[in-house]
């Protein structure tokens, strides 16, 4: 009878026991949690970003129905250019969407830098190649004004159309663009146009037409960048109060120099200077009266041009170059001067190597004139336009360009620019490699401590 009783004991306690399990464990686990579910709106940014189609950044669903605006850039090609012109903003902006795009705050509060050429004449390929070139090593994204000749609009956005089609996306995503027509707002735009080359002196009314630009950097169309078109930029932070232009010197050595031994007007400075690569405060020259040799009181940028070139026409020989020159001559506290190897021309060594800077850094801005692209004169010029020409926009840099325009500088070394390669590769290589850090290193984490 015991025995029974504690057997009915037992399984009642065990009963118990399991009851107070099973409903004390079911109340103390946590509900599991919801799977977060991943968000997969992402967008490559499109806007003006120092690295432009590098980051991608995590898009939110308000951002996923912004309406998209229209660039001011190409309202205002409305107002300037002409009819052709105004079409081929709209034909850029319907082949490029990337271009335009809502940009966030932060972008829309960084720089643009903006880059202008002009171009008459067969100067199509030179042009792009230029284009090419600045947006190889570039950081932030630059605006491109082109202005050309009725003839050549249509060449022009073909020619861009099919360029955009064939570089890759990333690259589009750096740049704007808008084409002009060719105007001179005082004079004779017929005597204008034959200054000195086809519509070289369009770049003088600069700051006329792109009064909505505050600084500019002008090139010629056979100008090569070797470098981030960025540092040179960086040199409108150099100017003092008083400066509002910089140019480079024509001549290294006054006994060799043009203006030195011929010109027949004022110059600047001791060998004058050369307009192929010339950066600009346009807000400054705008609001600047000028001192000259007509009257005591000075004049306006746009009222001083056709004064000027009415008193001096029968002594220029470089057309709107001497110009400037002469302005400058009377007005130096406004020109700041930056270093031969950012205007880097054969006269720095066809007649032996005067270039200091080019030889201790490397050059940086390449100016091809005396048509040494497109002849056998200076094979180390033609050399390097047409590595950057013929570049397909491939990832690997190195593979792509350096070591194939390495390996053709080997053709040059019994001439007088060829015989030292590196003032050609130096900034090239560096430039390259800075892109590649860029690429690959930045996203490298470091190790967890």
């Amino acid at each position: 009878m015991r025995i029974h009783c504690k057997i009915v004991v037992i399984a009642v306690c065990f009963g118990v026991f399991l009851l107070l399990y099973f409903f004390g464990g079911n109340a103390a686990d946590d509900p599991p949690l919801k799977e977060v579910e991943e968000d997969n709106y992402f967008r490559k940014f499109s806007g003006l970003r120092n690295n432009v189609a590098s980051k991608l950044t995590k898009k939110t669903p308000d951002e996923l129905h912004i309406p998209h605006k229209q660039p001011l850039t190409y309202r205002k090609v409305s107002k300037v250019a002409s009819r052709g012109g105004n079409a081929i903003a709209k034909s850029r902006q319907r082949s490029d969407m990337g271009v335009g795009r809502p940009a966030s705050k932060r972008a829309r509060a960084e720089e643009v830098m903006h880059l202008a050429v002009v171009a008459c004449g067969n100067r199509l390929d030179e042009t792009l190649t230029m284009v090419k070139s600045a947006l190889l090593f570039s950081i932030k994204s630059i605006k491109f004004h082109i202005f050309a000749e009725d003839p050549l609009t249509s060449q022009f956005e073909k020619g861009f159309l099919f360029q955009l089609s064939q570089w890759p996306h990333a690259i589009t995503n750096k740049f704007q663009y808008s084409i002009y027509p060719i105007t001179f707002s005082v004079g004779n735009a017929e005597e204008w146009k034959k200054l000195f080359k086809p519509c070289a002196a369009q770049r003088l009314f600069l700051p006329v037409i792109l009064k909505d630009v505050d600084s500019l950097l002008y090139v010629d169309t056979d100008v090569l960048f070797l470098r981030p078109m960025d540092d040179m930029w960086s040199f409108l932070k150099a100017f003092n109060t008083t400066q509002l232009a910089a140019m480079a010197p024509e001549h290294e050595i006054p006994k060799i120099g043009w203006y030195s031994r011929f010109a027949r007007h004022p110059f600047y400075g001791v060998t004058g200077v050369n307009s192929g690569v010339m950066l600009m405060n346009l807000t400054r020259i705008r609001s600047t009266l000028f001192k000259n040799s007509m009257i005591p009181s000075g004049l306006s940028w746009e009222d001083l041009l056709h004064p000027l070139y009415q008193k001096y026409k029968n002594h220029i020989t470089w057309g709107d170059q001497d110009l400037l020159n002469i302005i400058f001559h009377y007005n130096s506290e406004c020109l700041y001067t930056f270093p031969c190897q950012w205007n880097y021309r054969p006269d720095h060594c066809m007649y032996g190597s005067n270039c200091k800077g080019a030889e201790e850094e490397g050059v940086s801005i390449l100016h091809g004139n005396r048509g040494v692209y497109h002849d056998d004169k200076q094979p180390a010029f033609k050399v390097v336009y047409d590595a950057i020409h013929e570049y397909p926009f491939e990832d690997n840099l190195f593979q792509s360009l350096f070591y194939p325009l390495q390996t053709k500088f080997l053709d040059t070394v019994n001439t007088l620019c060829g015989r030292i390669p590196q003032v050609f590769l130096k900034q090239v290589e560096k430039s390259m490699r800075t892109v590649y850090e860029k690429k690959v290193v930045r996203h490298v984490r470091p190790p967890p401590k």
